[in-house]
């Protein structure tokens, strides 16, 4: 040991504890979590400095990586090479970053998780955003402190425009905690800062409504809010994101395409672990993977088999695959360097203060400069007011030293005017440029005037803030990558969507979509329709239903099965649209097909569902009535409503109160009419009592209808065949004499329509109103709709009226009534032109050139009865 030195034993414990502590310190603090205001750690901010030193602009050109991790490495930045140019490299990556902060020129990766090229190939540069969060930084708005070996100084912050930690977020893993803030979009953030200035007491609820969710580099759906509310409001929460996916038919075949994967998935990783599900058969339905991505963008295809419902796989693949995965936020950043965790709130407050300190410390220096200048000016100013003598005083010195000298005892000016006199070159004495002198001086004074004020005044910096931060909303603000889907169980959406009447269509082939009613005409009867709802070839539309959005709409299928969906989640469509195919929204068997809907209030009510009753009915006549408490806890692959016999299928059912009467109607023409307290209350899985005896096997039920008792006095029957005739009866007379006598259920029923070859089978039959509107469609795709007040009412056995022209071998497909609601609205229609111009159209002459050209009438809004 050399003399001198002595050893100072060390509880070794005691060592490693203050040695990792000074550890974790310099990780948490310098490398892994970024600052609250310019939301960049120093490796990052680094790389930006380096590139600023170096020139490297948005305008300049790209300059080798490795030119640039030297200059880093070499000035800034104590660590490996890898750790700089890969820090680089993801500022380069669109999927990486929101917003991009390096112009990267050669392979810089993918998606897939390929690797860059090494730093000797690839090149860059700073993109203009870049350059917004560098801007003035040589005005000392912000502190600098000695880079590592105390030869060069760095900056300890960016005087950021724009608030990169909210449109950026972060990730980083530092010892004892981690950090992972999600990226948001720029117009959205900067609104919010913008409200948050205007009201800085604004609420978190508040500030939702300007930024709404994350906005994520790769698009991809974010799926509830519950988890975006949670991390808005507490800075910690669980964010789910989904793929987008479509549905296109591929060689004949139904497929899955993802046009946008969630953030941070690896492409590639998630196409082979998918393919290994599949041939483990953990994953059924997928018979091939392909991705088909190009320049153009994402494409991956998944195959699904012939017998392959979509919409089962394309949850099966949610569940077991990244095509759903979530991001934990947890917003912990630096605060005066501690970590701390921040609400969205806090991270403006923070970003506004941090700007309004560049502001003020900005407008200092050029205050600074401002009066330096003028004093300058103020010398320059009166050395041309007195030339000669100056030149005079100068010409007579022996040197410089002694000319500014006897300047200052002349004029009594400073040393530095005395200098820049002295310095002043020969052009300068022109009287143009003493012209220029006094208006640049001027001009220096207003700026001194204003930055005074501005330093006086906070309201005016905020307004400065302000005016900066709605320039680069200007410049750099774009639209949202990320859709945002609020999910069933999320009650916000129903703020958002209006509760209006829409109608649903179901065509033959199972096609399904919501309308906005008033896009249908109101026309006269007799009339040949017009052209509805675009469908594939051979395919008709066969169900058409009324109803309200925030309504749930209950599906029966021909099997006997019961699904479940608000209406508002049906996807919406023009009338001439063809809709989305039923068995991609609901998990339908392929071989099974929706027959009938029940429209409930909050299945959640106990009461409401207590109360209520479902009655079915089957085509070879069964019925059941079973409480609809036993439907109100539907799930996802639907629940048996009734057990379906062989040869039989489910046609009908009706929600009712217990205290109504039942009418069964068949194809041969009868009808029967019986109490539904006939009917006990069964379980889910019954199969139910006879309702009505057919006529022979050919014979089958074509509808059900219930009717409330208290109404049975004013209730008609309208019923219409397959070849356009119908007709209204009246329940009971006016004296009070059954029309259809209420029998036991299980008979053969009464004959409710003359039925003759003319006439064609019955199809159709409806409870109706003066009040109701009737919409008629045949399998063409033609609608009509006409007023029942149109009919008049006949008696039991009558054959009925035409109601509907119908062309060469079509029939129609479905009758449904509307009621309209506005009767204010159908006066005013009356006497108005439009109206009576149409009384010409009444009967089938000439009404189809009419009606091609669009002279139907509109009708006022509607909703079901």
């Amino acid at each position: 040991m050399s003399e001198g030195e002595k050893l100072i034993p060390i509880n070794i414990e005691d060592e490693m504890k203050s040695a990792y502590i000074d550890y974790s310190m310099s990780v948490i603090v310098s490398r892994a979590l970024p600052d609250v205001r310019d939301g960049l750690k120093p490796v990052h901010r680094r790389v930006l400095y380096g590139m600023y030193d170096l020139g490297v602009n948005s305008r300049s050109a790209h300059k080798k990586s490795a030119r640039i991790v030297g200059e880093v490495l070499g000035k800034y930045h104590p660590h490996g090479d890898t750790s700089v140019y890969d820090a680089m490299v993801r500022m380069a990556q669109e999927w990486s970053m929101r917003y991009l902060l390096v112009d990267g020129q050669g392979n810089f990766g993918s998606v897939d998780g390929d690797s860059p090229a090494a730093m000797r190939y690839t090149e860059a540069r700073m993109r203009k955003i870049s350059e917004e969060m560098l801007a003035d930084i040589d005005k000392e708005t912000v502190d600098f402190q000695l880079n590592f070996d105390d030869t060069l100084q760095e900056p300890t912050v960016m005087p950021t425009k724009i608030p990169t930690l909210l449109i950026n977020g972060a990730s980083g893993i530092a010892v004892g905690m981690a950090t992972n803030m999600a990226p948001h979009n720029l117009r959205e953030v900067i609104d919010g800062t913008l409200a948050y200035i205007d009201n800085p007491e604004i609420e978190i609820d508040e500030l939702i409504n300007y930024i709404k969710a994350p906005d994520f580099p790769t698009g991809g759906i974010i799926y509830g809010m519950e988890g975006v509310r949670e991390a808005f409001k507490t800075g910690r929460g669980r964010v789910v994101m989904r793929a987008k996916v479509g549905f296109e038919e591929v060689n004949g075949r139904e497929a899955i395409i993802v046009t946008e994967i969630p953030y941070q998935v690896n492409k590639a990783n998630m196409i082979k672990h998918t393919a290994d599900l599949v041939n483990d058969k953990k994953i059924e339905g997928i018979s091939n993977i392909r991705d088909e991505s190009d320049r153009n963008g994402m494409r991956v295809v998944y195959e699904l088999k012939r017998d392959a419902v979509p919409n089962v796989v394309l949850n099966t693949l949610y569940k077991y695959t990244q095509l759903q995965s979530s991001f934990s936020v947890n917003n912990i950043a630096l605060v005066k360097g501690r970590p701390q965790m921040l609400n969205v709130k806090d991270l403006i407050h923070y970003f506004v203060e941090h700007r309004h300190e560049v502001v003020i410390r900005r407008a200092q220096y050029d205050l600074r400069k401002a009066e330096e200048r003028a004093h300058i000016l103020e010398g320059l100013i009166i050395a041309s007011d007195n030339i000669d003598e100056v030149i005079k005083i100068i010409r007579a010195s022996k040197d410089g030293d002694q000319a500014r000298s006897s300047l200052i005892e002349r004029f009594k000016l400073s040393e530095i005017q005395a200098r820049a006199i002295v310095e002043m070159r020969l052009r300068q004495l022109t009287g143009l440029e003493q012209d220029k002198l006094r208006g640049e001086y001027e001009e220096i004074m207003k700026l001194i005037t204003y930055l005074k004020e501005l330093l006086a005044s906070e309201e005016m910096r905020m307004q400065v803030i302000k005016d900066e931060l709605a320039d680069m909303r200007e410049k750099y603000g774009d639209e949202r990558r990320s859709q945002i889907e609020y999910s069933g169980g999320d009650v916000s959406i129903e703020d958002l969507i209006a509760d209006e009447s829409v109608v649903i269509t179901i065509s033959h082939a199972g096609y399904i979509k919501r309308t906005s009613l008033s896009e249908y005409k109101t026309q006269n009867r007799g009339g040949v329709g017009q052209k509805s709802a675009g469908t594939r070839d051979q395919d008709f539309l066969e169900h058409l239903f009324v109803a309200t959005n925030h309504q749930y709409l209950m599906y029966f299928t021909q099997k006997g099965k019961c699904y479940w969906m608000r209406v508002y989640e049906i996807p919406e469509g023009t009338k001439t649209s063809k809709g989305r195919a039923i068995q991609n929204l609901i998990n339908i068997e392929s071989d099974d097909k929706v027959k009938a809907f029940i429209c409930t209030q909050d299945l959640k009510n106990e009461e409401y569902i207590n109360s209520h009753y479902v009655i079915m009915a089957t085509k070879k006549g069964q019925v059941k009535k079973t409480s609809l408490e036993q439907y109100s806890r539907p799930r996802q692959n639907g629940i048996n409503a009734i057990t379906i016999k062989e040869d039989d299928e489910l046609i009908q059912a009706k929600l009712t109160t217990g205290n109504s009467q039942v009418l069964l109607a068949v194809k041969s023409g009868k009808m029967v009419r019986f109490e539904e307290e006939k009917t006990r209350p069964m379980g889910r899985t019954a199969s139910g009592v006879r309702g009505i005896t057919l006529a022979d096997d050919k014979d089958e039920v074509i509808g059900m209808i219930s009717i409330d008792k208290d109404h049975v006095a004013e209730s008609q029957i309208l019923v219409v065949t397959e070849n356009g005739y119908g007709k209204r009866t009246r329940l009971v007379e006016e004296d009070g004499v059954d029309v259809y006598r209420i029998t036991n259920r299980g008979g053969k029923g009464v004959k409710t329509l003359n039925i003759t070859e003319k006439t064609g089978a019955l199809i159709a039959i409806n409870n109706v109103t003066d009040a109701d509107d009737l919409m008629i469609i045949n399998k063409s795709g033609l609608t009509i709709r006409m007023m029942v007040s149109d009919l008049r009412v006949m008696g039991r056995a009558t054959q009925g009226v035409r109601l509907i022209n119908i062309k060469g071998s079509d029939s129609i497909a479905a009758v449904t009534k509307v009621l309209r609601e506005d009767e204010e609205v159908l006066e005013e229609l009356e006497g108005s032109e439009e109206l009576e111009g149409s009384e010409e159209l009444e009967g089938s002459t000439g009404l189809e050139g009419d009606v091609e050209n669009g002279t139907a009438i509109e009708a006022p809004e509607d909703t079901e009865e």
